[in-house]
């Protein structure tokens, strides 16, 4: 029996749902799922420039197994490159930080601070907030 799967550690949702080539011949065929805890390796190794054994702190697994998410995601954006294909975010096998909403109307996502009661879009002040989590993403 395989041992069961350490949630990663997620500071904040990607900002996005997904990519599409622009100008491609043809039609896009077919997309790749990129899990949170791959777009936060990208993230934390190649945006914010920390070595894998740093981060692997921060997503709280080890180094060995931040190498392999690290090396999924690459192949991953290597291969929706190369092939033309859509990229899609999924939850995947993480926990998020806080509780972070995603607005139905202009799609920003934000956390509520614990003192603001008043549950509206920061951006459009809408009311049409979803709580992102692993039901809903």
């Amino acid at each position: 029996m395989p041992r069961r799967r350490r949630l990663r550690r997620i500071v904040s949702p990607p900002g996005f749902k997904g990519y599409r080539p622009y100008g491609s011949a043809g039609d896009v065929s077919g997309s790749v799922e990129l899990l949170y805890e791959e777009y936060e390796a990208l993230k934390l190794a190649d945006y914010n420039h920390l070595n894998h054994f740093e981060a692997s702190k921060h997503m709280g697994v080890s180094r060995a197994t931040f190498a392999r998410i690290y090396e999924s995601a690459r192949r991953k954006i290597a291969q929706a490159l190369v092939e033309s294909k859509e990229i899609r975010t999924v939850y995947g096998n993480a926990f998020l930080d806080k509780d972070w909403y995603v607005c139905n109307d202009c799609y920003v996502r934000f956390t509520l601070p614990h003192r603001n009661r008043n549950r509206h879009c920061p951006m459009c002040k809408s009311e049409k907030l979803e709580l992102v989590n692993r039901k809903n993403i």
